[in-house]
Parts: structure tokens; sequence; C-alpha cells
């Protein structure tokens, strides 16, 4: 966890890889089953995207699967015939019944040409380089074989955001590094083709859960492994009174008439293809047979 990739320079390292396992680690070993709703509910809406495509494939990759439900979702529709399941923390695959290995995003250790189907769910948003992610997510694909991935959009958490820093700025008069950025829907089809991926197609999805009190959504945070990794967050614990004033900022601005808090969550989805001769392919410049201008009014 520990090692650096080499062509960032420290300015563009983002987020403490170590930190990230260890959240996930004390995700696994908490209560994971008890806050695992969202994860379990984004892997489920990927998978579905395979009922549009009609090929069903033989070896797929659950990259950052947790606790597999991504893998297991493509055994049940017979969209995979095996699957190996990758996490950043052995923690997380201590239930696992089929092949599983410990790996990070950042440095695969799988050969060229080795899937027919990655996914990944919710996993890609902690890597410092993402481009470099998803290009050796997609030099582990077969040709002709997919990427599918889940990632957290810029929209996500808005209401979080707005009240911590509204809360921290009224009680220091300053701003720490708090949630992590995220990215954007327009960038998403750009980072599969300089991937080297073709075809590509992203959408996007607006989840929003209710929560009894703004406490709950960070305990609930934490339970999903999902707290400040970013390598500029204050090392020490936030004031009692940012807390209790983000809290109450919450609920005021967003409250419903029953008191519960929303918490927002924009997912966006992204699948591409390994090239392949089979695929289809853009008509070359120059090689219509109609002019334009044949058409317009004069």
């Amino acid at each position: 966890m520990k090692r650096t990739i080499p062509h960032l320079p420290p300015e563009q390292i983002l987020f403490d890889r170590t930190l990230v396992a260890e959240h996930r680690r004390r995700a696994a070993e908490l209560d994971w089953p008890h806050h695992r709703f969202l994860f379990n509910e984004v892997a489920e809406r990927l998978a579905e995207r395979l009922l549009d495509i009609n090929h069903s494939f033989s070896l797929a990759l659950d990259l950052g699967g947790r606790d597999g439900v991504f893998g297991e979702k493509l055994i049940a529709m017979k969209k995979a015939d095996r699957v190996i399941r990758t996490d950043l923390t052995e923690a997380m695959l201590d239930n696992a019944t089929n092949a599983a290995i410990v790996a990070d995003e950042e440095f695969l250790p799988f050969k060229e040409n080795s899937f027919d189907l990655v996914g990944s769910v919710l996993g890609l948003h902690w890597t410092n380089d993402l481009p470099g992610a998803l290009s050796q997510a997609a030099r582990s694909l077969k040709p002709n074989g997919l990427f599918l991935g889940a990632l957290f959009g810029i929209e996500s958490l808005q209401e979080l955001k707005a009240c911590l820093i509204e809360a921290e700025s009224e009680i220091t008069g300053g701003v720490s590094p708090r949630i992590s950025p995220f990215t954007e829907i327009k960038d998403a089809g750009s980072l599969l083709q300089r991937a080297g991926l073709a075809l590509p197609v992203t959408d996007t999805d607006l989840i929003t859960l209710k929560y009894e009190h703004p406490f709950a959504l960070m305990h609930e945070l934490r339970g999903l492994g999902e707290t400040n990794a970013l390598i500029s967050r204050q090392k020490h614990f936030t004031q009692r009174r940012i807390m209790l004033r983000t809290a109450e900022l919450y609920i005021e601005n967003y409250a419903d008439a029953d008191g519960r808090i929303p918490a927002t969550f924009q997912i966006i989805y992204m699948s591409g293809w390994a090239p392949h001769e089979s695929q289809q392919k853009p008509i070359a410049r120059g090689s219509a047979k109609a002019n334009l201008r044949d058409y317009l009014e004069k």
C-alpha cells in the first residue's frame, strides 16, 4: 500500500491508499452487512446493464468487490461462468467461496488479455491516477472484453459538503479538506477513450437516501469505509462544535416534514470495450457519398 506512482508529481497524490485500505478493513470487521445497502444497490444496477447486451462472459473480474455481490449477480444472471474477486483488504474477502485476491486498483497483478469482463463498483474514486487505473483494467481485458464501472460523481453528498463548509467557516474562519473530489459525468467518456476502450457509454443516476439524523449518515459512511482519506486532511479530530453546527445546519436546511434528512449520491456508470475487429467503427472522414449542401435551403 505504500508503493508510489512514479509518473505522478507529489501534488497529484491526493489519497492515502494505506488509509483507504484501513477504512475498508474496519468496515468489514465492524458491521458491513448493516451498512452495505448503497453498495449492493449500485452493484445490482451495474450488473443489470448487461441485460441489454446479448453476450455472456467466460471469466469476469470483480474489481474491489467488497463481499462479492456484483460477481454473484453476474453468476445468477448467467452472464459469467467464473468470477475472480479482489479487494484492498483481506477482511472483505473472508467469505469468499471462489477465487479471491487482495489487490490494489493502482497496481493490478493480472496479465494482459486475462478477462472477458472487468467490473468495478464504487472503488475507483479513491485512486490517485484514475486514467492509469482504467488503463490497467483495459489491458487486462481480452479483445472484445467489456469494462463496466460505477463511481461516485461530483454531486454526491452535496448537502453534507455545504453544511460542513458553512459550519467550519463560521466557527474557525477557514475550511479544511473533508470530502473526496469526485469525477464529473462530462469527463467519464474521455477517460474511457484515454484508457484505450472503444464504444464508450456513460450515464448517471441520483440516489437519495434518508436518515434519522446527520450523525446517522456519518456513521453510515464510516460503515461503508467511505470516510476522509485525503492526504491533506486534518490529522486531528474535528472540533465537536463544528460537527454539532454541521448537524444543526443540515436539519435546518434539508430535513423533511418527518425530520429525516436526505443524502444525495450521484452514480456515474461507464462501459467500454477492448478493441476488436468485429466492432462497429465510425465512417472515415471524406467517405460520405452525399453532400450536405444539397439538402440545405439556398
